[in-house]
């Protein structure tokens, strides 16, 4: 640990807490200047070393994702526009640039915060404060055009989610329908993305990892983790997951295993082209009614799985050159897209997979169960993508040391057995090999007396 943190002398001081947080903010500000985290390229040369070092090949690869919480409060969208309105307005106030009458409606407004005004007031009279703070921002928003605070560019943004103007220069609340996902969630993370995965409701980020799975290593490496915005969908996480690992493991990558989440024409297309089989576990949607299958000819046969009929098929070529298939069915027609035939395909190669291999994904979900195992309830201490790529670097390069010193201890474990098993063996051999010469030389060379008394019977 010492000579790691460069302290080759016994008395050489320590470096205090502060040097270690100074260092990370300056991490932080290398990584918004030049848009390069040298955590994460850090992580990804001490891992190429690791997997050179223990024989890490790579060639079967695994990938799972993880929904994580921003340190922030969950804020109703008042509470949004009220906290992100009175960061701007603590600085904007000492400017002199705002009229005596707003800046005193303003103080009335703001005096209490946001999660309290929504405490005390009715759903009406939160509506009309509202209401109010969009005419008040839209009015001192040109007064500060020219400004490049980061608090009056998050103002600006969120007036532009949440309001919007009409002809008559009238600005009106947009309905809950028209916010995004990707929307500011709190003025202290403006990274922080909203996402409803299987009910589990987070504002905060995604976190992607790769890590390989070999068929004959009995030790497997996180290759790579990424950390986006938590509307990213787990597609978007593949293709970059897979080159990005492919910088690190030595072999090239030919199998790839995955849930039904990174399925997508796209992913299916790109695994073809790079010669790498993609197994998924299932795909999203209902199972088709239909199955497809192309004769030598190139025609289309699509057998009904409830009629146990095959139904005649008419291709259908539109303006665009777009290709469809057509089918009558009992009240009209039924279209089909290349897009279909792909997804039952998908389905029928998942079925036909054996289990041997749709098991080699499970243990990731034991990977992405100890990266995020300091926080049980799913919310993180950081705020900021980059810091939780940091965050995230530095516990995937902790994940991977303990597996290394796992696999250490195995090896030398299996060493010491059979070392002890070899000196046993060697005095066996030696004990008989002694007694047999003496057995074959001391009758020719003693009495019986000495005999007996030497004899090992």
């Amino acid at each position: 640990m010492r000579s790691a943190l460069g302290l080759h002398n016994a008395d050489s001081p320590l470096p205090t807490e502060s040097t270690y947080y100074l260092f990370r903010k300056r991490i932080l500000e290398y990584a918004k200047e030049k848009g390069e985290n040298l955590f994460e390229t850090v992580f990804a040369q001490i891992t190429k070393g690791q997997c050179a070092e223990f024989e890490v090949s790579g060639k079967r690869i695994r990938m799972d994702s993880k929904l994580l919480g921003g340190n922030i409060a969950w804020l109703s969208r008042y509470e949004l526009i009220h906290e992100t309105l009175r960061l701007f307005y603590k600085q904007a106030k000492q400017s002199g640039q705002l009229d005596k009458a707003t800046e005193d409606r303003l103080d009335d407004l703001l005096k209490l915060e946001g999660n309290k005004v929504v405490y005390i007031c009715s759903g009406e009279e939160v509506k009309n404060r509202m209401q109010e703070l969009g005419s008040l921002i839209y009015k001192i928003l040109p007064l500060f055009s020219s400004s490049s605070d980061v608090h009056y560019q998050t103002l600006h943004r969120v007036f532009g989610e949440q309001y919007r103007v009409d002809d008559k220069k009238v600005v009106v609340a947009r309905e809950k329908e028209e916010i995004s996902a990707k929307s500011v969630q709190s003025p202290h993370d403006t990274d922080c993305h909203y996402r409803n995965k299987d009910d589990q409701k987070v504002k905060g980020y995604s976190i992607n990892i790769t890590e390989s799975c070999d068929d004959d290593k009995p030790l497997n490496l996180i290759g790579h983790v990424d950390v986006r915005k938590a509307s990213t969908s787990d597609v978007d996480f593949l293709q970059d997951g897979i080159e990005k690992s492919q910088e690190v493991f030595p072999d090239k990558i030919e199998a790839t295993h995955a849930d039904g989440a990174y399925h997508s024409p796209d992913n299916q297309e790109f695994c073809k082209d790079n010669e790498i089989d993609l197994y998924l576990h299932a795909i999203q949607g209902a199972k088709s009614r239909y199955q497809f299958n192309f004769s030598e000819n190139g025609e289309l046969s699509v057998f009904d799985t409830i009629t146990n009929e095959i139904v005649g098929s008419k291709t259908i070529i539109s303006k665009e050159g777009t290709v469809k298939w057509r089918i009558k069915t009992e009240k009209a027609y039924r279209y089909f897209t290349q897009k279909d035939i792909d997804g039952y395909l998908v389905r029928k190669q998942i079925a036909e997979t054996p289990v041997e291999t749709l098991q080699f994904r499970n243990n990731v979900e034991a990977t992405i169960f100890q990266l995020g195992y300091h926080y049980p309830n799913a919310k993180s201490r950081y705020r900021g993508e980059i810091k939780h790529q940091m965050w995230a670097n530095i516990r995937c390069l902790w994940v991977n040391f303990v597996l290394i010193l796992r696999y250490i201890k195995q090896l030398c474990q299996i060493t010491l057995f059979f070392a002890k098993y070899s000196v046993k063996l060697l005095f066996v051999e030696l004990y008989f090999a002694i007694k047999s010469f003496l057995t074959h030389v001391l009758p020719n060379n003693l009495s019986v007396s000495e005999n007996t008394r030497f004899s090992f019977s």
